[in-house]
């Protein structure tokens, strides 16, 4: 059940402000004239989570539902969302609230939260409540550290159409994305003529932003590129390829994403956090750097990627349908 209601242009700009300041701590969120409406922004008074969780006593009130954003983790999804909903609440209230629920982390960037929380009553938000939430949590789902990891990573990669090209997780247009400048401006030149032909982008996995690879190649074609792609760590590619098909000359804008099955710790966080910004850089490829992207190829190994499939993708053969015949009457 979806409400309809949307995110206002100033819970962005300070759900912006609590993302970029470790000096915030919360982020306060109501319903009002039919939209998501920040209520207050919450100043850290320590740098203890269970500390500032005093800050949250004098706005839950007996009969108001509220929205909570806490920062509480030190590294990327560094959010929870809580859902406050006391049960004297108004019945309308609830409903709306529980309805609404999906749609606030939705609009907000699903990337940003680790978890979500239904809560009813004050007790459940002080440290006291939080330790007995993680053990629950724990029991329910007794995992390794590295099954856990596991698990995050497909359900990134469910939400972000690993391989399939068919679904992407939602990020909301109106964020500054994290990508630098000199990124920014290289993807940009592959769309002009004569600019880069080429352009692959890693993540910083201690920044979790996007940087340009410094090198600068001119492929001449798929299998020159993708023997300059890494095999070792996941990639962004842009490549202007010029080619010639039944005469006819066209310089189409690809998207290559590249994530190499490789093991250990520090691969699984690649592929956490690759389909998580893989929609931002696209976001970022079309609506800052005017990229008008023909066709976009999702794979493990860049090896995976050849000259025949990208041609095949680009110049599809059209199926020659046969007329339906009649069968022939039995005797003759």
């Amino acid at each position: 059940m979806q409400s309809g209601i949307s995110a206002s242009k100033e819970l962005v700009s300070q759900f912006n402000d609590l993302l970029t300041s470790v000096s915030h701590f919360g982020l306060l969120v109501n319903i009002a004239n039919e939209s998501l409406s920040p209520f207050k922004l919450l100043t850290s008074a320590s740098s203890d989570f269970d500390s500032n969780l005093s800050l949250l006593a004098p706005h839950l009130q007996p009969k108001e539902a509220l929205y909570i954003i806490l920062r509480r983790y030190p590294t990327s999804p560094r959010l929870v969302a809580i859902t406050y909903v006391p049960d004297t609440a108004p019945v309308r209230q609830k409903t709306l609230f529980a309805s609404t629920r999906l749609t606030l982390v939705r609009e907000l960037g699903s990337e940003h939260f680790r978890e979500s929380i239904f809560a009813t009553t004050p007790e459940e938000l002080t440290a006291e409540g939080f330790r007995k939430h993680d053990a629950h949590a724990k029991l329910a789902a007794p995992l390794t550290e590295e099954e856990e990891s596991l698990g995050a990573v497909k359900r990134a990669e469910m939400e972000a159409g690993f391989g399939s090209g068919k679904k992407e997780i939602h990020l909301s247009k109106h964020f500054a994305m994290p990508v630098k400048e000199d990124a920014l401006a290289a993807i940009t030149e592959v769309g002009q003529e004569g600019g880069r032909v080429a352009v692959m982008l890693k993540i910083n996995p201690q920044t979790e932003s996007v940087e340009l690879v410094q090198e600068n190649p001119r492929p001449n074609s798929i299998n020159e590129l993708t023997r300059v792609i890494s095999d070792t760590e996941p990639r962004f590619t842009f490549y202007r390829y010029t080619h010639t098909h039944n005469g006819a000359e066209s310089s189409p804008v690809l998207f290559i994403y590249t994530c190499p099955a490789t093991a250990g710790n520090k691969a699984i966080k690649n592929r956490m956090l690759y389909p998580l910004m893989k929609r931002a850089v696209l976001e970022v490829a079309t609506s800052n750097c005017g990229l008008n992207i023909e066709k976009k190829f999702e794979v493990e190994e860049p090896s995976e990627v050849t000259e025949e499939s990208v041609l095949a993708e680009l110049h599809p053969v059209a199926q020659v349908r046969q007329g339906f015949s009649r069968p022939k009457r039995p005797g003759r």
